[in-house]
C-alpha cells in the first residue's frame, strides 16, 4: 500500500507531503483546482513520461517521492533483481524522481539508480490507474478480450498458445521464404563453403577466442613484455640484485638472532620475502622466455586473428551471432541438395506444429467459454445494483474463420440496459453513462483476482449521479476492502463513502496561483464543509444537513 507521498514543485503545487491509509481515500476540490497534480504525482513514480512544463514556474526542478508498504516482498524483490536494483528493506519500496529545469532527470529506487524502463516495470506491480477514458476500452474487441481473459485467469494458457501459435508462423515463413527463394549459382555456394571452412578453422567457443585475442595481444606487445620482464628478473638475480644483497641482510639477521632470540621472528619474515622474492624473479624470467614467438605461430596467430575479425565484420562482434549466421548458411546449404525433399519436411513439420497450435486455441476457447458464462452472470448482478433494473449483459464469443495471434474466437460484450430490448453490441447501443457503469461493474467484479495493491480510479463515476452515486460509492467501498483505492470524484455520494478524505485547494488570492492538498478525514466540521460545497452551497444548512446525512449513511 501507499504509505506516504511528498511532492515538490509540481505544476501549481510548492511542496506537501501527505500520508495515506488504507482502504478507500476520495479527492475532491473545486473543477480546475489541480486534483490531477496529485495523480500526476503518482504517474511520474511509476514511469510515465514527462516534459519540464510541469515544473512549478520559476523552481529549479520538481521532486516526487513515495514510500510503498508491502507485507510480502518476495515477487517484488524478484523484480528488484532481475532491474539490477537494491530489494526492499522491511517491506517498504522507496521511489524517488527528480526532474530539473536544467539537468538530467533522476530516478532511484530503494536508494539505487533507476531507468524509467524500470520505474515503468516497478509500476506494474504496485498501481493501476482508471481513467476517464477507461470505459471506451469496453468499445474495443481487444479491451473485452483483455478483461475475459483476467476475468479467466487465462495468462498461462494464453502464452502457451502464442508461443505454439508462433512457432505454426515461422515454420511457415520459412516454407515461404524457400519456395520464393531463387536456387544458388556456383559461385554462391563455394563463396558459403569458404565462409563456413573459416568458421570451422577457428573452433569457436568463447573461451577460443578469448584466447585467441588474449594471445594475438601478448604477441603484438611481446616485445616491450620480454624486456620489462627481463629488467625486473635482473632486478632481483642480476648482478648487484635485490636477491643478493637481501641474502647478506638475511645473514646479518640470522647473526643478530644469536644475539637476541626476541628477533627471531624478525629474521624469518625477512626470509619469507627473500623466498617470494625468489618466485617472483622465476615467474618473470619465465615470462621474458615464454613469448618467445617463433615465425610460423606468429604468422599462425595473424591468420586466425584476421579471420576473426573479417568475420565479426560481416555477421557481428559476437561469437553466438557468427555461429547463428554459420547455421543458417549450412541451411541454405543443404536445402540446395534437396529443396523439394526439405519443403516435404517442412509441410509435415507445418502440420505437426498447426495440430498443436489448434489443440492449445480449443483449450483456450474452452476457459474463455465457461468464464464468459460466470463474468457475465456476476457483472449482470452488479450492472443490476448500478441503477440498471432490467439490463441484460452477456458475453459472447465468436469463431475466427482462422487462428490469430490471440486464439481461434473474437469476444463481444453485448448489452440491453432496457426490458424487451435484444442485447447488441456496446458499441451500439450504449452512452457515455451506460458505459462507465458497465465498466465499473466489471471493475468491481476484478477486484476480486486483481493483485495490485493500489487503484486509482479518475472521475470514473462522470455521468452518473443521485442515488446511483451513492451505490458507486458503495462499489468503491467494496473494492477498498482488497485493496486500496483512490478515487477522483465530484460526487459528494461517493466521496462520502470514503474512509479518507483529502481536498485539493486552489489560491488565487495572491499575486500567483498555488495549489495545496490537505487531509480532513479527521475534520468532521471540515469534511462537512466540503460536502456541502459539492452539494451546491458550502454555507447552506441544508446542504449541511444533507452532508451530515451522506456521512452518517457510511457510518
Amino acid at each position: 500500500m501507499l504509505q506516504s507521498l511528498r511532492i515538490r514543485n509540481l505544476a501549481l503545487l510548492d511542496e506537501v507531503e501527505l500520508d495515506f491509509e488504507t482502504g478507500f481515500t476520495a479527492v475532491t476540490g473545486e473543477t480546475g483546482a489541480g486534483k490531477s497534480i496529485l495523480l500526476g504525482a503518482l504517474s511520474l513514480l511509476a514511469g510515465a513520461r514527462a516534459d519540464k512544463t510541469i515544473i512549478r514556474q520559476g523552481a529549479d526542478a520538481c521532486e516526487v517521492e513515495a514510500a510503498l508498504f508491502f507485507s510480502d516482498t518476495r515477487r517484488l524483490d524478484m523484480v528488484l533483481a532481475n532491474l539490477s536494483l537494491p530489494p526492499c528493506d522491511d517491506g517498504v519500496l522507496i521511489i524517488k524522481r527528480s526532474l530539473p529545469r536544467e539537468k538530467a532527470p533522476k530516478m532511484s529506487v530503494n536508494g539505487g539508480l533507476a531507468t524509467l524502463g524500470a520505474l515503468q516495470e516497478l509500476g506494474a506491480q504496485w498501481i493501476d490507474f482508471h481513467g476517464p477514458g477507461e470505459p471506451r476500452r469496453l468499445l474495443k474487441e481487444n479491451g473485452q478480450r483483455e478483461l475475459l481473459d483476467l476475468f479467466a485467469r487465462n495468462s498461462g494458457i494464453l502464452e502457451k498458445y502464442q508461443a505454439l501459435f508462433g512457432q505454426w508462423r515461422d515454420l511457415i515463413e520459412e516454407r515461404d521464404r524457400l519456395r520464393s527463394a531463387d536456387k544458388l549459382s556456383s559461385d554462391q555456394i563455394d563463396f558459403l563453403k569458404l565462409q563456413l571452412a573459416k568458421i570451422d578453422a577457428l573452433e569457436l567457443t568463447e573461451e577460443a577466442i578469448a584466447a585467441l585475442e588474449r594471445d594475438f595481444q601478448r604477441q603484438q606487445g611481446a616485445q616491450e613484455i620480454m624486456q620489462l620482464a627481463s629488467r625486473l628478473s635482473g632486478g632481483l638475480s642480476g648482478e648487484d640484485g635485490l636477491l643478493g644483497r637481501l641474502a647478506q641482510l638475511l645473514r646479518d639477521a640470522r647473526q643478530l638472532e644469536a644475539f637476541d632470540a626476541t628477533s627471531k621472528a624478525l629474521a624469518d619474515r625477512l626470509q619469507s620475502a627473500s623466498l617470494e622474492l625468489g618466485d617472483l624473479d622465476a615467474e618473470f624470467s619465465s615470462l621474458a622466455t615464454s613469448l618467445n614467438f617463433d615465425p610460423e605461430q606468429a604468422e599462425e596467430l595473424q591468420t586466425k586473428m584476421n579471420s576473426w575479425l573479417e568475420l565479426k565484420r560481416k555477421h557481428g562482434a559476437k561469437v553466438e551471432a557468427v555461429l547463428a549466421a554459420r547455421d543458417d548458411m549450412r541451411r541454405r546449404l543443404e536445402q540446395q541438395g534437396d529443396i523439394e525433399g526439405t519443403l516435404a519436411k517442412l509441410e509435415k513439420r507445418i502440420a505437426a506444429a498447426e495440430k498443436q497450435a489448434r489443440a492449445a486455441a480449443a483449450e483456450l476457447r474452452a476457459t474463455r467459454d465457461k468464464a464468459a458464462q460466470q463474468l457475465a452472470k456476476v457483472a449482470a448482478k452488479v450492472i443490476v445494483q448500478l441503477g440498471f433494473k432490467k439490463a441484460d449483459f452477456r458475453v459472447a464469443l465468436t469463431p475466427l474463420a482462422e487462428p490469430g495471434p490471440h486464439g481461434d474466437c473474437g469476444v463481444e460484450f453485448l448489452f440491453s440496459p432496457n426490458v424487451g430490448e435484444a442485447p447488441l453490441p456496446l458499441s451500439r447501443i450504449a452512452s457515455s453513462g451506460e458505459l462507465a457503469r458497465v465498466m465499473l461493474a466489471l471493475k468491481a467484479v476484478l477486484a476480486e483476482i486483481d493483485d495490485v495493491p493500489l487503484l486509482v480510479f479518475d472521475e470514473v463515476d462522470a455521468n452518473v449521479g443521485g442515488e446511483i452515486g451513492r451505490i458507486v460509492g458503495e462499489k468503491m467501498a467494496d473494492i477498498a476492502e482488497r485493496h486500496q483505492v483512490l478515487c477522483v470524484t465530484h460526487l459528494p455520494q461517493v466521496a462520502a463513502q470514503a474512509a479518507n478524505h483529502f481536498v485539493v485547494i486552489k489560491d488565487q488570492s495572491g499575486d500567483r496561483a498555488s495549489v495545496s492538498i490537505e487531509s480532513i478525514h479527521d475534520d468532521r466540521k471540515g469534511r462537512v464543509g466540503e460536502l456541502a460545497r459539492m452539494l451546491g452551497d458550502r454555507t447552506a444548512k441544508s446542504a449541511q444537513a444533507h452532508a451530515e446525512e451522506l456521512l452518517k449513511l457510511r457510518g
